[in-house]
Formats: C-alpha cells, structure tokens, sequence
C-alpha cells in the first residue's frame, strides 16, 4: 500500500517513507529521515535529518523534529532523534536532536506531547507520557513510563522523572523527581503519593500504602534520604514498586526533590 503524499510537499527522494502515510502540503522531509507506516504529517511540519520514525503517529502544524541541538557544545556530528510509534505530538512542537557522534534523543510509544512542548537534546523519554502546553525539558534528562507534565512546566538539564509521577503546573525543578509522587511549586516540593495513577495502572491498593509509607520515611524523617532509603529496606514490605522507588533514589546525581 502506497502513501497519500501532497505533491505540494518537499520530501527528499532519499527519505524513506512507509506504507498508508497521508502528509500534507507544505511539509519538509530531508534527506536522512525514516518514517514508519500510517503516519500522518500535517503542513508545515519540518522532518530533519536523523529522524527515526516508528508507526502511526501524527505530527501536527508547525512542529520541527531533529532540529540542531542548542548546545553551545555541538559541532554538528551526525546524531539521531528515535521516536515510537503511536505519538501524538501537537502543534509547534520541538525534539532536539543529540550533540554528540551516535548520540540519540528518544522519544518511546504512545506519549502524547501538548501544543508548544520541547524535549531538547539526549533526553530519554519512555511511554505514555504526557507534556503539557508549553512545557520545556532540557537536555540530558530521563523520564520513566507514565509521567505527566502540567502545563508550562520547566525541567532542568540532567535531572530525571520517575514512572507515574506527576508535575504541577508551571513548577520549575532541578533535581529528581521520584517515582509515583505529585510534585509542584516553586521551590518543588513533594505532594504526596499520585495514587489516581498508581491504581490506573493496576498497583494494588495494599502497594499504593506501603509506597506512601516509604515516602513518609524519605520526606519526613529526620535522617538523610539515604539513610531513610534503609529503613525503608528494613521497615516497608518489599514488592516491585518499592525497588523502584529505593533504586532510584539511590542513583541520583542531582538530588532528590524538597519535603514539604
């Protein structure tokens, strides 16, 4: 099955497009890109070099992806940005490609990036996640599966998102933000367990307690966030989520956010 391409777009005869792509007038595909099946690109939708596209997503008006990395550090090696499949990503959209020789910005399954979002250059985003109107994510970072970014939210260089976490409208952070948890504010702070997505995602109510009894221990006692993570080890039942939890606190770099 051919694609549907409007012969008013610009699309480099070296591209590699799949089958049952619809793409509109107006949009512009250089020569390194790949696009996977069912796509639909929508005009004025720019398509650079070192696309890697998986199947059936949509990429709407005004969005640019692969655009040169704006870090003072680039010197223009071939980098790539990887992309799923079954992505929305909306209107006037930018994913930076990475800096540095075999470098990648990727972007998993399934997520859905909101009208003005930014995922700048070698960050990692997993699945199902979602980036609010306006929200900016800085280069280097790690987003587990799940997250859920506000609106206007700004995340700093080298910082990560733990799975089903939850960011507060126009919160600006620059450490770690563990997994399960709602953050916001400015300073961030923690705001508790975000149960609502822990039990949509199926995590029984029974984890959901001993996750919020793990977080009592890290915000609220009067120990390093460490030394809480042992207690957590010796007090709180062991299970999946709470590995989860422990392991990724224990490999910050930057820190874990603030207590309440």
């Amino acid at each position: 099955m051919s694609s549907n391409i409007s012969p008013k777009a610009v699309i480099s005869p070296n591209a590699k497009i799949g089958d049952g792509c619809k793409i509109f007038p107006f949009v512009y595909i250089e020569d390194d890109v790949v696009i996977g099946d069912d796509c639909i690109i929508f005009p004025f939708v720019s398509i650079l070099n070192g696309t890697r596209m998986g199947k059936k997503n949509k990429i709407h008006q005004g969005s640019v992806i692969a655009a040169l990395p704006q870090d003072f550090c680039f010197k223009g090696e071939a980098t790539e940005v990887i992309i799923g499949d079954e992505n929305v990503i909306r209107e006037n959209v930018v994913i930076n490609r990475a800096t540095h020789q075999g470098g990648q910005t990727v972007i998993g399954s399934r997520n859905f990036l909101m009208e003005g979002a930014h995922i700048s250059h070698d960050t990692k985003v997993g699945d199902s996640c979602v980036f609010g109107y306006g929200t900016k994510i800085a280069g280097d970072c790690i987003i587990d599966n799940g997250v859920i970014f506000s609106s206007s939210v700004i995340e700093n260089a080298g910082t990560r998102v733990g799975t089903y976490a939850m960011i507060q409208a126009g919160t600006t952070f620059s450490t770690d933000v563990p997994p399960y948890i709602i953050a916001g504010g400015n300073p961030v702070v923690y705001g508790g367990v975000n149960s609502t997505m822990c039990k949509a995602h199926g995590i029984d109510e029974k984890v959901i307690k001993h996750i919020a009894n793990a977080y009592r221990l890290v915000f609220h006692g009067q120990t390093s966030v460490f030394d809480a993570c042992m207690q957590v080890d010796e007090q709180v039942p062991d299970s999946p989520e709470i590995r989860n939890v422990v392991e990724f606190i224990r490999a910050t770099d930057q820190g874990i956010i603030c207590k309440m």
